[in-house]
């Protein structure tokens, strides 16, 4: 028997994994925590939008039964899982937040669902995501709206909303998100996790659903990524995450650990453009630059005109991301998608220029080739970037679609966040404790490619002076 109290369900992955392999614990008494958790708490935020409870405790027993046998445990021997409503689950249904694919059902897993799985995970439930996965709120009009456990009047973030939920209220150590523009970082800050977005490359990916191949700029930008509890979880959930998967001609078989780097970071408050630094992030960045000195990290300050320009990133990242979606994508949403989601897409696409000739595309793509070298000799100087994650702060329910003027100040406010995608850097959201209203607050963490140690390694150090807020949300609702 464990001598640790603590309820199952709030056991982090490493947790788990030490107490199932020992003999402590048996796979199926964690998952029929987890499965008992879900189902008791998941109604009141809508965070899982298929529970497999039970089927994970089923899961769960055959590899008890298995480790029985002498078989070999995985690195994710028992741990909890979710794993979002956008990629496959071989037998399950793939609606990316859509009515008209609710029936869709996937022929095959995709190589983060073989990854997990094949190392021992447990899969309790599939999270919610707002159609075809393109806002920073999640919400669907064929599961609803997903509420953050802080406050309901708060978005829980997108597209990973689920996901950022599911982690912190406990329905599985790791949860999987994907991220083009935000998608995981966005919900970690808004459900105070932290999170990871891969590099370009780093973990493979594959829908053996899809009617069609991703399209070049979309797989530049789009990763597979972990939000979890605690950085260590993160980093194991990723170790997993990235092995080899020939399905994905991008995947890159970078190793996970690299040669020492100068502990340096480079502070970013401000970023040119039409929306400023909103005070309470300020006061978080604030926070994380103490934690990095107190680790050892040598902190300065910069300014835009002494990076390569992250405005001028963001500005290219949009129009490369919405001119290459709209080939793809707006048919789709023509065909499927809700009147709210159409008429916010087209304001998204009116942000963006079309391109008169192939030649501007061509240009566009040689200038982030430019951008990429730029900011790669830039992270050899600093090898650690903090910026905001929305510079504008935590978003209302709903803000994100309000009015074409909000859709617009809102993805001006994900500047940040969408340049690193363009860019294929690591970036790491790092928690920064609860602001003055008592939601969560966090910063974003870039690195140099392939980096995503030096990322984790600079989210530890914030997370050792600011805490964990998990426990904190758990002791506020118990």
């Amino acid at each position: 028997m464990t001598t640790n109290e603590t309820p199952l369900w709030q056991w982090s992955a490493r947790e788990v994994v030490a107490a199932t392999t020992s003999g402590e614990l048996r796979c199926e008494e964690v998952a029929r925590a987890v499965a008992d958790r879900v189902a008791a708490a998941n109604p009141a935020v809508n965070a899982v939008t298929l529970d497999l409870g039970e089927q994970g405790v089923e899961a769960a027993r055959a590899l008890d039964e298995a480790f029985a046998r002498g078989a070999a445990p995985g690195p994710l021997h028992g741990v909890p899982v979710t794993i979002k409503d956008n990629i496959d689950v071989a037998g399950q249904r793939t609606p990316n937040g859509l009515p008209g694919l609710a029936d869709l059902v996937a022929p095959g897993d995709s190589p983060v669902t073989r990854n997990w799985l094949g190392a021992g995970a447990v899969l309790v439930g599939r999270t919610n995501t707002p159609e075809v996965s393109m806002r920073p709120t999640t919400d669907n009009p064929l599961y609803g709206l997903t509420l953050n456990p802080w406050d309901a009047a708060y978005s829980c973030g997108g597209s990973s909303g689920g996901a950022g939920v599911s982690a912190v209220l406990g329905f599985g150590a790791l949860a999987h998100g994907n991220d083009i523009g935000g998608s995981v970082r966005i919900p970690a800050l808004h459900c105070g996790v932290p999170g990871i977005k891969p590099s370009q490359g780093r973990v493979p990916a594959y829908l053996t659903s899809a009617a069609v191949e991703r399209s070049t700029v979309a797989a530049l930008m789009s990763v597979q990524g972990v939000l979890a509890r605690s950085v260590d979880d993160v980093r194991l959930g990723l170790s997993v995450m990235a092995r080899r998967d020939v399905r994905d001609p991008w995947w890159v078989p970078a190793p996970l650990e690299g040669p020492e780097v100068p502990r340096r970071a480079a502070v970013l408050r401000h970023v040119d453009g039409e929306v400023g630094t909103a005070p309470d992030v300020l006061a978080s960045l604030d926070r994380a630059a103490a934690a990095l000195v107190a680790a050892g990290y040598e902190v300065v300050e910069v300014d835009e005109s002494a990076t390569p320009g992250m405005a001028r990133t963001a500005r290219l990242a949009v129009r490369l991301l919405m001119n290459d979606l709209d080939h793809q994508l707006t048919p789709v949403l023509d065909r499927l998608g809700s009147a709210q989601m159409r008429a916010y897409w087209a304001d998204l696409r009116g942000m963006a220029a079309p391109y008169e000739s192939p030649g501007e595309h061509v240009d566009d793509l040689a200038a982030r080739t430019t951008l990429v070298r730029e900011w790669s000799l830039f992270l050899e100087e600093h090898p650690v970037l903090v910026v905001p994650q929305l510079l504008g702060g935590v978003l209302e329910v709903g803000e994100d679609v309000r009015s074409p003027e909000d859709v617009r100040r809102v993805w001006h406010s994900l500047a940040p966040s969408i340049a690193v995608n363009l860019l294929g850097l690591p970036a790491a959201l790092a928690p920064t404790g609860l602001d003055d209203r008592g939601l969560p607050s966090g910063v974003q963490l870039v690195g140099p490619k392939y980096r995503e140690d030096v990322c984790l390694d600079a989210a530890q150090a914030v997370e050792d002076a600011c805490g964990r807020l998990a426990p904190v949300l758990w002791g506020r609702d118990a």
